[in-house]
């Protein structure tokens, strides 16, 4: 049993620092070229076999962490929504499979918001970090499905790049903190924050290439 987890956390390591090095690519390469597809797709399809498999390692005797268990869904939402929003530039609708991966981070928000407040109550610090990422996600359910009632095709790519952006913070994150153990909130929030303001900057650059359109 114990050489079976051991296979499982070597595999979970590769897809994972795999789904690093392509999502570091996929930032370089020129957004929409063949490359950044290509890399893009390397990445997602890594992000979300090392987040499922990181699942079950979290509650494994030896390596219990609840958080990670949460951001592993988190990946997995980030990938899979962000991936799937693209979708929306053929049909104006959101189908089951899209509510679900959103009411799915909805109802893992809501446990992320209630830990947190647990856990700050027993003055425990580790508090801090759900009650950072609970709020983050609830607003990203919440929005998603605002976007499911009133559809807007301009705001797609602003999507696909926020949830690809963030998706590939958090692999930085557990990067950090599982695979080079660093302690500290500073390196659970940093990569946020770095992926935060690359967000802004592209975001403004789509603004400046539709107004160069118009």
């Amino acid at each position: 049993m114990e050489i079976l987890i051991k296979i499982v956390i070597y595999i979970h390591a590769f897809f994972g620092g795999l789904g690093l090095l392509a999502g570091f690519a996929s930032v370089i390469f020129k957004k929409g070229s063949p490359k950044h597809k290509l890399s893009g797709k390397i990445f997602s399809y890594s992000m979300i076999l090392s987040s499922t498999l990181s699942l079950p390692i979290c509650w494994l005797p030896k390596h219990e962490n609840p958080f990670l268990f949460l951001i592993g869904i988190f990946a997995i939402y980030l990938v899979l929504s962000g991936n799937r929003i693209l979708l929306f530039q053929k049909r104006p609708y959101a189908t089951i499979t899209d509510k679900l991966i959103s009411g799915t981070l909805l109802v893992g928000s809501i446990f992320m918001i209630a830990l947190g407040s647990y856990y700050m109550y027993h003055m425990q610090n580790v508090g801090v970090l759900y009650l950072v990422f609970g709020p983050l996600a609830l607003t990203m359910s919440l929005r998603d499905f605002k976007f499911f009632r009133n559809f807007d095709k301009s705001k797609v790519m602003k999507f696909h790049i926020g949830k690809m952006t963030g998706a590939f913070g958090a692999s930085i994150t557990a990067f950090l903190v599982a695979g080079v153990r660093l302690n500290g909130l500073i390196y659970w929030i940093l990569p946020s924050i770095v992926m935060a303001i690359y967000m802004v900057y592209w975001f403004k650059k789509i603004g400046k290439s539709k107004l160069k359109t118009a």
